[in-house]
Order: C-alpha cells, then sequence, then structure tokens
C-alpha cells in the first residue's frame, strides 16, 4: 500500500505545466521563428550599393513567417485542450 502511494504521488509530481501537444506546437513555432529569420540574413550592403537587400525575400517572405512563428507561440500557450 505504501509502495503504491509514493509511486502515485511521484506520477502526480511528474505533471508538466504545459500539455504534449502545446510543446509540440512550440517547438514548431519556434522552427518558424529560426526560418523567418534565416530568410532575412544575407550578405551585408557594405560601401557597394547591393540591390539584393531589397529583395522579396528578405523583405515580405521573411518578416512574415517569423510574425506567423511568433503568433503561433502565443497560440501554442494559451491553447486548451477540451478534455
Amino acid at each position: 500500500m505504501k509502495f503504491n502511494k509514493k509511486k502515485e504521488e511521484r506520477k502526480s509530481n511528474m505533471k508538466h505545466t504545459l500539455p504534449k501537444l502545446n510543446l509540440i506546437l512550440i517547438a514548431i513555432s519556434f522552427v518558424l521563428i529560426v526560418i523567418g529569420f534565416a530568410l532575412m540574413v544575407g550578405e551585408p550592403s557594405g560601401e557597394v550599393y547591393n540591390p539584393d537587400i531589397f529583395s522579396f525575400r528578405r523583405i515580405t517572405v521573411g518578416p512574415m513567417i517569423s510574425l506567423f512563428g511568433f503568433v503561433l507561440m502565443l497560440f501554442s500557450i494559451l491553447f486548451r485542450s477540451k478534455k
């Protein structure tokens, strides 16, 4: 009997604050944020003018993917399952 009580106590102590689905969504959103920032990276303009700093990928695609990642991060933290 005492052994079962201790086992139940350990199980209750091992519960996470966020469920597994939330942690998976947080990991996906983190990857999206990193991908968005990676898309914004490129060669610096330096002393010579480089028109690539105004490319569609750096100005539009990268920030939009990062923004979507941040919104998904907020959603995944606040998401509560229906159980």
